[in-house]
């Protein structure tokens, strides 16, 4: 039996994927969402070497930003296109929050990985061009001529808050760093309030 913790941690990882596509079929979980997951959580070089808790810090920052970067900018046309307050107090959070979270974790990068990388900033870029490759901008292009536009809206960022829960929840597993975990923690605790709400707003509005 393997008691590697973060083997364990990639297994709930994955049927954590899994029980969202069975949960929520309906609702987009293609290239915004999913972008740049399937290499965050195999890809090996990065993961499984013998500074697989720097490294977990490290690829999570890499991958954690520009997840960041697709929910502010889905928040920002929720901004001007939104007719509901809910939504755009949401949307306001989500800016706010997430954008002060992708300054820290930039300022933690250079400190702590300028001395293993040739050039943080290259470095950093690099990571995050692995991200984007994973897929395209195709689900922020819908959101931007959906109609109608919160139903949209909602079923984008739940399955993308859902992806960064499950991003943090093994960060949280496995890091050694103290800033690090609480950040994860942050996240967890902030992104899963904001799915709740999502979701009774979904119900409250189209299902009934």
């Amino acid at each position: 039996m393997n008691n590697n913790p973060f083997f364990a941690g990639a297994v709930g990882f994955v049927a954590g994927i899994v029980l969202t596509m069975f949960v929520f079929p309906s609702w987009s979980m293609t290239a915004g969402p999913m972008r740049g997951m399937m290499n965050w959580r195999y890809d090996g070089n990065n993961m499984m070497g013998s500074n697989m808790n720097r490294n977990m810090d490290e690829h999570f920052i890499e991958q954690m930003i520009p997840h960041h970067e697709d929910a502010i900018t889905m928040a920002n046309i929720a901004l001007e296109k939104t007719q509901r307050q809910e939504i755009k107090g949401l949307a306001e959070d989500i800016v706010r929050t997430q954008t002060a979270e992708i300054e820290q974790m930039k300022s933690w990068y250079e400190d702590w990985f300028s001395l293993e990388n040739s050039g943080t900033k290259q470095a950093m870029a690099h990571g995050m061009m692995n991200m984007g490759m994973m897929g395209d901008n195709s689900d922020i292009d819908r959101l931007e001529t959906a109609v109608p536009f919160d139903k949209a809206f909602i079923e984008e960022m739940i399955p993308h808050h859902q992806m960064a829960v499950m991003m943090a929840q093994m960060l949280e597993r496995t890091t050694a760093r103290p800033e690090m975990k609480k950040l994860a923690g942050d996240i967890i605790t902030a992104q899963t309030r904001e799915i709740n709400q999502m979701r009774e707003w979904y119900r409250s509005w189209y299902q009934n």
